[in-house]
């Protein structure tokens, strides 16, 4: 028997077998931290970690373990952003929208806009770990919020934000009740949506008046069930497009999704708040929400409007008499009564346009070119402003000949090419770029909106300052004059002409406008009345310059007056000679 010989070798095969028993990653140094070795070939994970090749088993030495909720979250982010990716090649989509009629758009619309709701819940739910998930492109922004403790706090509210809009909603909404597992809510804002399923979708035979989109459109939507009544108001704060919209009324309207397709609707939504720059609205019900803007009419001061109106009316009877002097009076024709007619027809034209067509907003295609009209009018009046600066301070510096030859042909060269040409240029330009600025719903005229009105006030602005420069230079150079001369009367009556022109030209022609920008603050209300009055009288502050105090326009004036009256004395004394004779003597009373 070698029994005994042989136990001490068991026992020793024994021990060993043992020792790899107790160590099993002794065949396999390579698996990583929270990772265990399998049939001493593989390794795999532990229990809530995931490898980084998302392989099961693995025999890579460098792989990795890591978080599952981690590796949850990181995929639930890139699905969200897949989702508003592929929802921006949509809206890019030309065809998808401009080809189809208006109730094939508000129907892709409202399927769009539902598809992205689930998908954004169902994304957001598959990640319960990640509480906030917050994603945007250009063209969309997502907040989304999960709740899995059944809301502990009673009055626990919510609140979600892209895009500078927000959302507040109560928690107990969110939960929906007694549900069991998370729950979600999703708050999403689109960029441009907007210019799709704009105010012309909001249809309500009440309402008159010129609306537009004042707002991102925003959608709140809350899972995994789908509800959209809620037990509170849900509070969404929307931040205008158009600042400062001044005096206009705000609605706060849902997009109704209906057989038809889809339109805005004010039902279940309330105006809350509203300032220059948001608008509060209160909501009892989810979906996709906006904010609409109506144009109301302004209050009109009646007093300002007899003075407009009596003011226009007589400087369009002296602008009248002007031109018709500036063209008949032959003994006061040269550059400069030609430049002071062109003024004056502008105005002319531009003052009637005023008077008879600036209320007239409808239709909306002959107002705005009632306000283009005005709009170039007024610059063409304002550049023969600017011509007549120029022309003063040329006269200004040959003061000594009266009629220099140089100073004629350079007036006549720029005339018409500065007079007419450079505002038909701005006028253009404006016109190509922003076309549907012409025309508000209130008044024909620019628009304020983008600050297009700068298109007038910025070459006004220059104008003035140009004038002033003018002005500045013909002050300068008559104190030089009147300092060398001695016994030239005549020469000093022209210095003292040009000088009451020259305050005339900045002042009454240009320093109006200025009152009308000045209209803010507590001064506004008398520096509507101060720009009302002088620039309504502007015609016969042209009329009594440049004829009632010119000797030259009197002495004609006096002269064709003579002439209506001369003809009627020499009828009336032929006829006396007539019937009494040259020796008739009349008879005396009884």
């Amino acid at each position: 028997m070698r029994w005994p010989s042989l136990f001490p070798g068991l026992c020793f095969l024994l021990s060993l077998s043992g020792d790899v028993a107790q160590t099993p990653k002794a065949t396999c140094p390579y698996c990583p931290s929270n990772a265990s070795c399998v049939n001493s070939t593989h390794c795999t994970c532990n229990h809530g970690f995931v490898s980084g090749s998302k392989q099961t088993f693995f025999t890579f030495p460098l792989e990795t373990c890591d978080d599952a909720s981690a590796f949850r979250m990181d995929e639930s982010k890139k699905e969200l952003q897949r989702i508003i990716d592929q929802f921006e090649t949509l809206l890019t989509n030309n065809t998808l929208w401009q080809m189809g009629k208006k109730h094939e758009v508000a129907s892709t619309a409202t399927s769009i806009l539902r598809d992205v709701e689930l998908d954004v819940l169902n994304t957001a739910l598959k990640a319960p770990e990640q509480k906030v998930q917050k994603v945007q492109n250009s063209t969309v922004a997502i907040e989304t919020r999960v709740v899995t403790d059944n809301c502990p706090e009673e009055k626990k509210t919510f609140s979600l934000e892209a895009q500078m809009n927000s959302l507040d909603i109560h928690c107990h909404d969110i939960v929906q009740g007694s549900m069991q597992g998370p729950s979600a809510v999703a708050f999403i804002s689109y960029s441009s949506l907007g210019n799709i399923i704009n105010a012309s979708f909001f249809e309500e035979t009440g309402e008159k008046r010129r609306v537009y989109l004042n707002s991102r459109v925003v959608s709140a939507a809350i899972g995994p069930k789908r509800n959209t009544s809620l037990s509170k108001f849900v509070t969404l704060t929307f931040q205008h497009v158009k600042m400062d919209p001044g005096n206009k009324k705000a609605f706060c309207v849902y997009w109704e999704g209906t057989e038809q397709g889809g339109h805005w609707s004010r039902d279940g939504c309330f105006l809350k708040h509203m300032n220059g720059s948001h608008t509060v609205c209160d909501c009892g019900h989810l979906s996709s929400f906006a904010v609409l803007m109506a144009f109301t009419a302004q209050e009109e001061d009646p007093v300002l409007a007899v003075i407009t109106y009596v003011g226009l009316g007589l400087s369009l009877l002296c602008l009248l008499l002007a031109a018709l002097t500036f063209l008949l009076c032959r003994a006061i024709q040269n550059t400069s009564t030609s430049l002071h007619l062109q003024l004056s027809l502008c105005l002319f034209l531009a003052h009637l346009l005023f008077l008879t067509a600036i209320d007239r907003t409808e239709p909306q295609a002959l107002c705005a070119l009632v306000a283009g009209a005005l709009h170039y009018l007024y610059l063409a009046a304002f550049a023969w402003m600017l011509l007549e600066g120029l022309h003063l301070c040329l006269a200004a510096r040959n003061l000594t000949v009266a009629n220099y030859s140089g100073t004629n042909r350079l007036m006549k060269w720029l005339m018409f090419p500065v007079g007419y040409g450079v505002p038909a240029v701005i006028v253009a330009i404006s016109a190509a770029s922003h076309p549907h600025l012409y025309g508000t719903p209130d008044r024909c005229w620019l628009s304020l909106d983008q600050g297009f009105i700068w298109a007038f006030l910025g070459p006004v602005c220059a104008v003035f300052c140009v004038n002033l420069a003018f002005f500045l230079s013909v002050l300068w150079i008559l104190k030089r004059k009147l300092s060398s001369l001695n016994s030239e009367v005549s020469t000093i009556q022209n210095t003292r002409m040009l000088t009451l022109k020259a305050t005339f030209q900045l002042f009454i022609l240009g320093c109006t406008w200025c009152l009308g920008v000045l209209q803010v603050g507590p001064a506004a209300r008398a520096m509507a009345y101060l720009f009302t009055i002088i620039n309504s009288l502007q015609g016969f502050f042209i009329f009594l310059v440049y004829c009632i105090l010119s000797q030259q326009v009197r002495k004609q004036y006096q002269k064709w007056l003579g002439e209506i009256v001369k003809p009627k004395s020499e009828s009336e004394t032929l006829m006396l000679s007539s019937k009494f004779g040259p020796d008739s003597k009349p008879s005396e009373d009884k």
